[in-house]
């Protein structure tokens, strides 16, 4: 899977499932979670979703707004694996 796939993806499920808007021009460096789209229990919830759908486990430490708080670290860090 691609950068691009990965983007397209994360971006449709965040504004779907925690902005509840699909609609939402969610851009790439945009805080997600310092800006109140989503919360530490949507971060839990994330982070499930990224396992299941790209088979990439992301440990509870790297589950933080300083690591996650924008589509491009999301992105960044789901190729990481």
């Amino acid at each position: 899977m691609d950068e691009q796939q990965v983007r397209q993806q994360l971006r449709q499920y965040i504004v779907r499932e925690f902005v509840r808007d699909e609609s939402y021009a969610l851009t790439d460096t945009e805080g997600i979670i310092s800006g109140g789209l989503m919360d530490s229990t949507s971060l839990a919830e994330l982070a499930v979703y990224v396992e299941q759908t790209f088979n990439v486990y992301i440990p509870d430490p790297d589950l933080t707004v300083a690591s996650m708080d924008t589509l491009n670290q999301m992105v960044a860090r789901v190729l990481r694996g």
